[in-house]
């Protein structure tokens, strides 16, 4: 059996892979559960698999799950903490580590799951964001397994030549990364002012958390996967084009130079990609159903809308400019989406927020952490000052 520590257990991705290796409890025991602050789900998903350790990033709700681990006579170590999610990553007994934290938070303990050499099911797209050349680095050096989580990227993984387990570009002209268009693809732009945070939280494929949901809704979710994947894949931002495919049955697409294009194509669900990287180089059941293309009938493709999606240009913009310039962009885009999901700023100015804050950056090079993480507090401190400027009550 493998052991597997999953950070972010709470969430969608979290719940998604726990449902997998329930389907298969031969093949994985659970080392490691970590959360930010959901104690009761965490408590319930302790008591099924029964962990080693648990992890709460929130003290508060660590001490309402510490005594009822204690009611519920588990064993399981609770710890809690930046420095414990670190430590669940690195569990000697763990031999995956599914990073599933969202956000700027998941860089260090998916850092240290690559540094230990265990096999990283990445779906953290902010690890490889901010500091994907370290992130790559450290994963070379330590002879760890790299296999993406994103329905995207693991579509081109799957899709791309893989001798003796080594990833290859050879002879790849361009990669295609599709996307649903979210929830208003077909909303005129001049109505966009009005949308609210439960309307950007409805995605009509996916069910995924809100800061996900909205960075779905505004594409920027498909410009942090440019700048992943030109990491994941070593190709050049201009060689990762964008494709809207609103039924989401296409994941993504490799075109070769002789001509070839070869697609992944599934069902909208997490487990499809999850299972494949658990069970890499083999398959195995993942509980999706099969697909029915006649019931499906076409398969619809369009350009995306930059005067729709603005986000995607900042993206792009960055990714071409490199360094520090996709860590600033990933601030900014945290903080201005959290402020319209406070209602203190509308939905048609997260671009602005991210703009504003990207024009005042000089990038330079990623040497260190230290540089990534001093680019990240300066990019979230100048989004701040924007979203207060700006003075919208929405």
């Amino acid at each position: 059996m493998k052991g597997i520590s999953i950070l972010g257990s709470t969430g969608s991705v979290g719940c998604s892979t726990l449902d997998v290796i329930a389907r298969n409890p031969d093949a994985f025991r659970v080392v490691a559960l970590t959360a930010r602050n959901n104690h009761q789900r965490l408590l319930e998903q302790c008591i099924r698999f029964a962990p080693d350790i648990a992890v709460l990033a929130n003290s508060e709700a660590a001490d309402l799950l510490k005594e009822k681990l204690k009611q519920a006579g588990l064993k399981t170590r609770l710890l809690t903490g930046a420095d414990a999610l670190v430590e669940a990553a690195g569990l000697p007994q763990a031999d995956f580590v599914m990073a599933a934290i969202v956000g700027a938070a998941g860089l260090l303990p998916t850092l240290a799951a690559a540094q230990t050499g265990k096999r990283v099911l990445l779906a953290n797209k902010e690890a490889l964001v901010l500091a994907g050349h370290l992130l790559m680095e450290a994963v070379a050096d330590n002879g760890a397994t790299l296999i993406p989580i994103d329905s995207e990227h693991n579509a081109i993984f799957q899709c791309l030549p893989d001798p003796d387990g080594r990833r290859s570009r050879d002879g790849v002209r361009k990669l295609w990364l599709t996307a649903s268009g979210g929830p208003f693809l077909n909303t005129p732009v001049c109505e966009l002012v009005k949308v609210t945070p439960e309307q950007a939280c409805a995605h009509p494929k996916w069910d995924m958390g809100d800061k996900i949901s909205v960075d779905s809704a505004t594409m920027m979710n498909k410009g942090l996967e440019l700048i992943e994947a030109s990491h994941l894949f070593g190709m050049s931002p201009a060689d990762i084009e964008i494709l809207i495919h609103p039924q989401s049955i296409v994941h993504s697409l490799v075109e070769y130079c002789d001509g070839s294009v070869l697609a992944q194509l599934g069902n909208p669900d997490m487990r499809t990609p999850i299972a494949h990287a658990l069970a890499w180089p083999e398959r195995m059941d993942s509980g999706v159903d099969s697909l029915n293309l006649v019931e499906i009938a076409k398969l619809e493709f369009q350009e995306p809308d930059l005067d729709r999606f603005p986000c995607l240009a900042l993206a792009r913009a960055a990714a071409e400019k490199g360094g520090t310039a996709p860590a600033v962009l990933n601030a900014a885009n945290e903080v201005a989406v959290q402020a319209f999901l406070e209602r203190r700023l509308p939905y048609t100015e997260i671009a602005a927020v991210i703009g504003k804050t990207m024009e005042c950056h000089s990038a330079r090079a990623v040497e260190s952490l230290e540089t990534v993480m001093k680019a990240d507090q300066w990019a979230r401190e100048k989004a701040g000052f924007a979203v207060n400027e700006m003075c919208i009550a929405v």
